[in-house]
């Protein structure tokens, strides 16, 4: 129908959907604080923190995120494979949330949402930008189309009739000043590089003990300068980021000994690296790198471009590569495993051995069983997600942290441990 219908008529569609949507559920975002987070990564953490931040505080929270949906005490996992709902399940959320005594809601806010409306007819009270590097290219039809439709969850903050609202922007990011300009209120401005932030952790003495990288030290300085936009003492802040501890999925360490074998969403070249630079400094005694990664790329004719640059970053990093399915969708899954084995090749005199296994079970089995003392296996793309997606709209439950414990007890078992 897309090839034949006008796109203009599908705009209409997505924005009477959203407007049914919120008069169905009587505009709940009306008497809630909403904060939405936008952002390449780090949403969902950012998302987590504020939540915990707010709670421990002694405030009703509810929060959605691709993770989970939350209302107060009551969770739920994101079954959706879909970050942000579609209008009529937000606006329930929200609606529920209001009956069940919230005071806020905390949003995870993505470009596909906003480019279907999912955003509209909700009344921000706060925006927080984590950072932006190149997703959903094809999608949006370049890079600068994806930042525009970022920028729209700020404009919608503009257009807010609420009092009180603030933006949280990372000050390090190239671009910072785009998200800036388009809202006029109340800005917070953090960074671990730039000097023009007001919020670094050297500034206001922020240690994050249970938290690993340097990405979550932005993470956690987001979360910190929302906490203060909306009222929390900066002692509790501090006291509750430093108890903090990481999110399903996320740099999740799943096995600790003999090695480590930690789980990791990473979907993007630069979240990859960041993973990566991150657990290398956990060994930085060594002068041969000792990651055993578990990669793949998604499907569906979806950021093709990204998958020899993901190869690339793996060998400057990884001592064994096993290249596997992720989420194929209806693409050949062998020809994704070739383009990101594509990125190979620029790099030279390369030190890495690599294989393919498409079955991912059984990719992640070789990794384990490579490993050694020391070592430290990671499994990328997936993160907690709990279902792998194939052709013809079949999924297939799943979860690579249940089958990392699997396959590695199956070790154990066969060398009589």
């Amino acid at each position: 129908m897309k090839k034949f219908i006008p796109k203009f008529i599908f705009q209409i569609y997505h924005y009477l959907l959203s407007l049914i949507g919120a008069f169905i559920y009587g505009f709940p975002s009306k008497k809630l604080v909403v904060i939405g987070v936008t952002g390449t990564n780090g949403k969902s953490t950012v998302v987590h923190l504020i939540t915990e931040i707010l709670e421990k505080s002694g405030h009703k929270v509810a929060s959605l995120s691709s993770i989970r949906f939350k209302i107060i005490d009551k969770e739920e996992k994101n079954m959706l494979k879909m970050t942000m709902p579609g209008r009529f399940k937000l606006q329930r959320f929200l609606s529920r949330a209001l009956k069940a005594g919230c005071e806020y809601a905390v949003i995870e806010v993505t470009s596909e949402g906003i480019k279907q409306f999912r955003h509209k007819f909700i009344d921000f009270n706060g925006a927080v930008f984590t950072n932006l590097t190149p997703e959903h290219i094809e999608a949006h039809r370049g890079f600068e189309n994806y930042k525009k439709a970022k920028g729209k969850l700020f404009l919608a903050l503009e257009k807010s009739p609420k009092k009180n609202k603030f933006a949280v922007l990372n000050a390090d990011d190239l671009n910072c000043a785009y998200f800036s300009q388009i809202f006029s209120g109340q800005k917070y401005f953090y960074g671990l590089k730039n000097s023009q932030a007001e919020f670094s952790p050297e500034k206001i003495g922020l240690k994050l003990d249970h938290l690993l990288g340097e990405f979550n030290l932005y993470n956690g300085l987001a979360a910190y300068c929302a906490g203060i936009a909306l009222g929390i003492q900066e002692n509790k802040i501090l006291e509750i980021l430093r108890k903090a501890k990481g999110i399903p999925g996320r740099l999740e360490l799943v096995i600790g000994e003999p090695f480590k074998v930690f789980v990791d969403y990473a979907h993007t070249p630069d979240g990859l690296e960041k993973v990566y630079q991150t657990l290398s400094s956990l060994s930085p005694e060594l002068r041969i790198p000792n990651l055993i990664c578990v990669l793949g790329s998604a499907g569906g004719g979806r950021d093709k471009w990204k998958r020899p640059k993901m190869g690339k970053i793996a060998a400057e990093y990884c001592k064994n590569i096993v290249l596997t399915n992720e989420d194929p969708y209806d693409e050949n899954p062998l020809s994704i495993l070739d383009e990101i084995e594509g990125g190979f090749s620029e790099i030279q005199n390369p030190n890495f051995k690599f294989q393919k296994i498409l079955n991912r079970r059984e990719a992640i089995n070789k990794a384990l069983s490579l490993a050694k003392k020391d070592d430290i296996v990671i499994i990328t793309g997936k993160g907690c997600e709990p279902w792998m997606c194939v052709e013809e709209g079949k999924k297939i439950p799943w979860d690579d942290r249940e089958v990392v414990r699997r396959e590695f007890k199956k070790i154990k078992i066969s060398n009589g441990k």
